[in-house]
């Protein structure tokens, strides 16, 4: 991001929401995603959930980026394919996410536990891409009109003028 900054300067929601996603990741790198310790029997739960927090945004930040990207290099005419095509692509980095994880199950035995943070429930790679298409539809209804006015700002900033790109 710091290599980009001065060619392709993104949004401050942008930039914000990548540094939360960055304090998330290591919040879990310290204590591994199964022993957060604000969240464990929270809600009565039994397992801790930490690492849906991580999911979530899994999907919504990256939401937030690939429509940018989209949005400013004009890649998609019109919001509905280019929502459909932000949501393809949250969902394909949570796959690969989860291939990952399984990789390293498969290279770690006995170690895997820890960092997959699945405690037993057999569902875990699902509910995990669950939430980060959650993060993903969340990120566009909850912020695309803000969204759309930091990169009219964004655009009009770098180009020294009125930007033409404006979501459709």
């Amino acid at each position: 991001m710091a290599s980009t900054y001065r060619s392709f300067k993104l949004t401050p929601i942008l930039y914000f929401f990548v540094l939360m996603h960055c304090v998330i990741l290591m919040v879990g790198g310290h204590y591994t995603y199964a022993e957060v310790p604000l969240f464990d029997n929270l809600f009565g739960s039994e397992r801790n959930n930490y690492d849906k927090v991580g999911h979530f945004f899994q999907g919504f930040v990256p939401a937030l980026l690939a429509r940018e990207i989209l949005i400013r290099n004009q890649v998609v005419n019109g919001n509905v394919w280019r929502n459909v095509l932000i949501v393809s692509i949250c969902l394909a980095f949570s796959a690969f996410y989860e291939l990952i994880e399984w990789w390293v199950a498969l290279a770690s035995g006995e170690n895997a536990e820890a960092f997959l943070g699945s405690q037993g429930y057999v569902w875990d790679t699902q509910s995990d891409m669950g939430h980060a298409l959650l993060g993903t539809i969340c990120s566009l209804v909850l912020l695309s009109r803000l969204h759309d006015k930091q990169i009219k700002n964004v655009s009009s900033q770098a180009h020294g003028t009125q930007s033409n790109c404006t979501p459709s």
